[in-house]
Formats: structure tokens, C-alpha cells, sequence
């Protein structure tokens, strides 16, 4: 029986994670916008490349619009964000997410702003009360 190579889609090179990122922040771009983004007009055609290889994996799609295409990712942000930051937890963290989260708040270090720390201490309040009203619920 012939083994079959699965394509894992969370797999990327560097330059294939810098056009996603570019689409995740645009939205949707052709190749040219994407050149156009990194300043780099001569890599045009890698990125077409890269893009096709993308859309073979599934990671993104595209429309046609004359005679360009337009690409955006398959996946919708947040769920691009919830998987990015599973592998990050389960690599860098244990798979702990307080661990995680502290060690963001901790390389912030004085960047974290009042309203931001405003925002965690209200967030950490408002967990808190769900979880005693799960337990005595």
C-alpha cells in the first residue's frame, strides 16, 4: 500500500508566514499588492508562487477579478489566532495558557498601559465570579 504524504496546512516557510500575515492584515490582495507591501517588485513572481502553493494547501483562496487574482485566507482570522496561539502555548508553554499569558505580560514589561492593565484586571475579575458561581451554581 502507498503511503500518502499529508500536507499539514500550519506548516510554513518564513516568506510563506510573511504573505499570510500580509493577507490576514489586508484582508485580500494580488501578488502585485503583496511585492508592493515588502517593497520588493522583482519577487512578484515567487510570490505568485508561493501563493499557488498556498492555495494547493489549502491555506488560502482566490477570486478572479479581470485579469487578476485576488487572494485571501481560507481560514477566518480568529480561527488562525486560536490555532496559532495552541501551538504557541503547546511549544513554548506546556500547553499552559496562564503561563502563556503571564509570559506575554511579562516581555511587555512597563509597554503595558494603564488601560490595558485596566482591561486584565477587569477580565480576571469577571473569570473569577464565573467560576465561583459554576462551583456553587
Amino acid at each position: 500500500m502507498k503511503e500518502r504524504f499529508q500536507v499539514n496546512p500550519d506548516a510554513h516557510s518564513r516568506r510563506e508566514r510573511q504573505i499570510l500575515d500580509a493577507l490576514y492584515k489586508r484582508g485580500e490582495a494580488s501578488a502585485r499588492e503583496i511585492s508592493e507591501e515588502f517593497s520588493e517588485p522583482e519577487a512578484l513572481d515567487s510570490i505568485r508562487v508561493i501563493l499557488g502553493a498556498l492555495e494547493k494547501k489549502g491555506v488560502v483562496k482566490h477570486r478572479v477579478d479581470g485579469k487578476r487574482f485576488i487572494y485571501k485566507p481560507a481560514r477566518p482570522a480568529d480561527r488562525a489566532r486560536r490555532s496559532a496561539w495552541s501551538r504557541l502555548t503547546a511549544t513554548f508553554f506546556e500547553g499552559s495558557p496562564s503561563k502563556a499569558i503571564l509570559g506575554m505580560i511579562d516581555l511587555s514589561g512597563d509597554r503595558l498601559s494603564d488601560d490595558d492593565f485596566q482591561r486584565l484586571s477587569e477580565w480576571v475579575t469577571q473569570q473569577a465570579r464565573v467560576r465561583r458561581k459554576k462551583r456553587s451554581g
